[in-house]
């Protein structure tokens, strides 16, 4: 008998063996399905696909046998993937030099032998596609052909499954690093936020005092004032959108539409030249997350009040239903959105319009936001707008529940 040579380049063959992770793993199967019919289209009673370990040959699915692993040095496999041919065959092994009395042929009766190496896209031979049988035969050519086809799919789902681990891993870094990032935005706001109170509070008490000031200092004190307003503002913005995904959870709320929008109208309309248009006898229940839901209506309607700049700020919102879905739309008359600015205004930190009505620059922070909390409610937005004349905020959010009408 001649043992199962070493490769020339072993430590590097055995590593690509362990990064698909599946040495001692449980059958499965989409490789046992494989070895099964292997093993009928050659007329074999026994099947394997197995990895060329350090000192084993682990067996990753057996057809016609009950064992999980052999020895290497004793093994065909170890022989097949040290050949340079894409098929080993062994038509009578008790004529073949290398397994004169090799305890597999001697006390298993493996007299015939037909395997494909596994091979990764960077060459290494991970192990064989292999059939056994207890008389000297051979293989015809479809036979060979099968064998070498399904010897691809194996290393196929191989491939799968160490891009299965990569996608897992990288997802876990993400997740990682946005808890980080999260974590981050917590603890500056939270450093930043205390001295912006005494500054603006401080501010606050100068202006006061102004008479006692020159026009010049007045000047700097409302600088500083506002400067601080909007520093508070981007850092509750900040703080907003890394825990928007809090707000969506697997439990889900019973939420009226006509209450949503009364709730949310209250919050945000201010002035009497703001007038909201709404179905109020249309009444519907809808299965969401109702904070999440209110934000972001929130802060759709807060846009399109800052940002108008008619005489007369006109808010139109609609609700529509199918089987499905439901679409809430929410139209304004206001100052619109340039063409160029529509596919960019729901990433973070994206500013279309310089200042809002009030001439305070936006923090590109909201609509990030409300896209964000749409995303992780399986649902999707949608942006037009005519410059200049109005914009259309359409939200479609998958139906989880009946929606029963009042």
């Amino acid at each position: 008998m001649i043992s199962a040579p070493i490769l020339d380049n072993e430590s590097k063959r055995q590593a690509a063996v362990e990064k698909y992770r599946l040495l001692d793993t449980m059958p499965e199967d989409s490789y046992d399905n494989i070895t099964s019919i292997i093993a009928s289209v050659c007329d074999a009673p026994i099947s394997l696909i197995t990895l060329v370990d350090k000192a084993r040959n682990f067996i990753k699915s057996g057809h016609g046998v009950d064992i999980t692993e052999s020895e290497r040095d004793i093994s065909f496999c170890g022989h097949a993937i040290a050949s340079d041919d894409d098929i080993m065959i062994v038509n009578d092994a008790r004529e073949d030099v290398r397994f004169k009395d090799n305890p597999l042929l001697t006390d298993f009766k493996a007299i015939f032998y037909a395997g494909v190496p596994l091979v990764d896209a960077n060459g290494y031979k991970l192990g064989t596609l292999c059939v056994y049988d207890n008389k000297p035969r051979t293989l015809v050519a479809h036979q060979i052909k099968a064998l070498k086809a399904m010897g691809k799919q194996v290393m196929h789902l191989f491939e799968e499954r160490y891009k299965t681990f990569k996608l897992l891993a990288m997802q876990k870094e993400l997740e990682e690093r946005n808890e980080e990032l999260k974590d981050f935005a917590g603890i500056v706001s939270h450093d930043l936020k205390a001295p912006l109170s005494n500054i603006i509070m401080i501010t606050k008490l100068l202006k006061e005092s102004e008479k006692n000031l020159s026009q010049q200092s007045i000047d700097y004190l409302g600088y500083l004032r506002d400067s601080s307003n909007n520093m508070s503002r981007y850092i509750d913005g900040i703080l907003q959108f890394y825990s928007s995904n809090e707000l969506v959870t697997e439990e889900y709320d019973s939420v009226s539409y006509v209450d949503t929008i009364e709730d949310v109208i209250a919050m945000t309309v201010k002035d009497d030249h703001i007038k909201i248009n709404y179905i109020p006898e249309y009444d519907t229940t809808l299965l969401t997350h109702e904070v999440a839901l209110k934000q972001i209506l929130m802060n759709l309607m807060t846009n399109a009040i800052k940002y108008n700049d008619k005489e007369e700020t006109l808010i139109n919102i609609n609700l529509e239903e199918n089987k499905e879905e439901y679409i809430i739309t929410i139209r304004d008359n206001g100052s619109g959105i340039a063409p160029e600015n529509l596919k960019s205004i729901f990433k973070l930190f994206y500013i279309a319009t310089q200042e809002d009505r009030n001439g305070k620059q936006g923090t590109g922070i909201g609509l990030a936001t409300v896209a964000r909390l749409i995303d992780h409610m399986q649902g999707k937005i949608t942006v037009d707008s005519q410059l200049g004349e109005w914009t259309e905020f359409k939200i479609t959010l998958p139906r989880k529940g009946t929606l029963e009408t009042a």
